[in-house]
C-alpha cells in the first residue's frame, strides 16, 4: 500500500476512535465542560441576588467598639521580600464611629465627619461641638504628640538616624519610600513626619528617644496626662494602631499646645519638602491640601487615616478674624474632612458678616 494512502487510513482511524470514546462518555452521563463564556452565566445569576443584613443597634455596636479596644491587636510579622496582597470584602470594613453608630447623630451643618468640635482659641468659646466626648482611635493625629515631645527633648536635630527593619509597618503592612538602610538626619525624620505623615520616621524618632522606644511611648502618655488629655491613650508614635485612641475636647488641647511651638507650626504646615536619599532626591507633599490654598491661614495642622479611625483632621487656623480650633474625626469620605472644614469657615464667616450687620444697624 502506498506511503500516502497509509496515512490517511490512520487519521480517518484516529476520527473514528474519538467519536466512538464520546459516545461511550455521553452514554454514561459525562458531559464535556462548556466553553468559558456560558460558564460565567450562572456565577452571574447567583450573584444577583442581594443579601440585606440587618444592622446592629448603638448600643450593640457600642459594646463591640468596647470589646474591640480591650483587645490587643494583632502584629503579623512579615518578610520584606514577600509580597503584600490585598484581600477583596464583600463590604467596606466599618469604623469605630460608625459601629457605634455616631453618624447617625445631627448637627447644623450637616458635616461627614461623626466627632466634631470648633472653638475659639483666645476665649475657650464652643461654636460647634458634635459627640466631643466620643473616644476614638485617632490615627496619624498621633503624630502631633510624637512631634511635640521631639521638638520639647531638644536633641540634636542634625543627628543622623537610620531606617532600620524594626521600623518597618507590621501592623497595617503600609508602604514606605524610606527604605531600610536610609539615613537622614533627625530634623529631616521629624518634618516628614509632620507634613507627609512618614510611618517609618516617625516610628525611628520614637525608637531613637533616650531610653528607646517604650520610653517614648511612656512620655507620651505622661504628657497627655500633664496637659489633662484624659481620655487619650498612645501604645506607640505613629497612629497605626487603633489602640490609640482620644477624643476630640482632647485632641483641642494638643493643637492649642502644638500651635505654641514654632517648629511643629513650621513643618506642619509646610506645602512641601525634599530630601536627599543617596543618589536620589525624593519630593514628599503635605497631607492637607488646604495649606496650599490662599484663602486659608493655617497655623497648625495634621491628618490622619486608619480603617477603624475613618478620615481625621485638626487644625488651628484664622477664620473672619478668630483664631479656631477645629477637630474632625471619622469622617466617611476621602475629602469629606477637608468639606468639613470649609463648612464651618463658611458658616463662621457668615456669622462674621451678620454681627456686623447688625452693628452697622445699631
Amino acid at each position: 500500500m502506498p506511503p500516502l494512502r497509509r496515512a490517511r487510513l490512520g487519521r480517518f482511524a484516529q476520527v473514528f476512535s474519538l467519536l466512538a470514546l464520546s459516545c461511550t462518555l455521553a452514554s454514561q452521563g459525562v458531559h464535556a465542560a462548556p466553553a468559558k463564556k456560558d460558564a460565567k452565566k450562572p456565577v452571574a445569576a447567583s450573584t444577583s441576588k442581594k443579601v440585606v443584613k440587618e444592622r446592629p443597634t448603638a448600643a450593640v455596636a457600642a459594646k463591640r467598639v468596647a470589646k474591640s479596644a480591650r483587645q490587643p491587636s494583632r502584629v503579623a510579622a512579615r518578610s520584606v521580600a514577600s509580597p503584600v496582597r490585598a484581600v477583596a470584602t464583600s463590604e467596606p470594613r466599618l469604623s469605630f464611629g460608625q459601629m457605634a453608630g455616631l453618624h447617625a447623630v445631627a448637627d447644623p451643618l450637616d458635616l461627614k465627619s461623626s466627632v466634631a468640635l470648633v472653638l475659639d482659641q483666645d476665649t475657650h468659646e464652643v461654636l460647634l461641638s458634635k459627640n466631643d466626648h466620643a473616644v476614638l482611635p485617632i490615627a496619624s493625629l498621633t503624630k502631633l504628640m510624637t512631634g511635640l515631645l521631639i521638638s520639647q527633648a531638644r536633641l540634636p536635630m542634625d543627628e543622623s538616624i537610620t531606617i532600620t527593619q524594626d521600623d518597618v509597618d507590621t501592623e497595617k503592612g503600609s508602604s514606605s519610600r524610606l527604605a531600610v538602610g536610609t539615613t537622614l538626619t533627625r530634623a529631616e525624620m521629624l518634618h516628614l513626619a509632620l507634613m507627609s505623615s512618614e510611618n517609618r520616621a516617625a516610628h525611628a524618632l520614637g525608637r531613637t528617644y533616650p531610653g528607646g522606644l517604650d520610653a517614648f511611648v511612656q512620655q507620651m502618655n505622661a504628657k497627655a496626662k500633664l496637659l489633662g488629655m484624659t481620655d487619650t491613650r498612645y501604645v506607640e508614635p505613629t497612629g497605626l494602631s487603633s489602640r490609640n485612641q482620644s477624643s476630640a475636647r482632647d485632641l483641642a488641647v494638643l493643637v492649642n499646645v502644638a500651635h505654641s511651638d514654632p517648629l511643629v507650626r513650621e513643618y506642619t504646615t509646610s506645602p512641601g519638602y525634599e530630601v536627599a536619599v543617596g543618589r536620589r532626591t525624593l519630593q514628599y507633599n503635605n497631607t492637607n491640601r488646604l495649606v496650599h490654598s490662599p484663602s486659608w491661614d493655617i497655623g497648625v495642622q495634621k491628618t490622619g487615616y486608619i480603617s477603624e479611625a475613618g478620615r481625621c483632621l485638626v487644625m488651628q487656623a484664622h477664620v473672619a478674624g478668630r483664631k479656631l480650633i477645629m477637630v474632625f474625626l471619622d469622617s466617611a469620605g476621602k475629602f469629606s474632612r477637608l468639606g468639613d472644614a470649609e463648612r464651618v469657615r463658611s458658616w463662621v464667616e457668615s456669622m462674621g458678616h451678620d454681627a456686623l450687620a447688625r452693628r452697622t444697624k445699631g
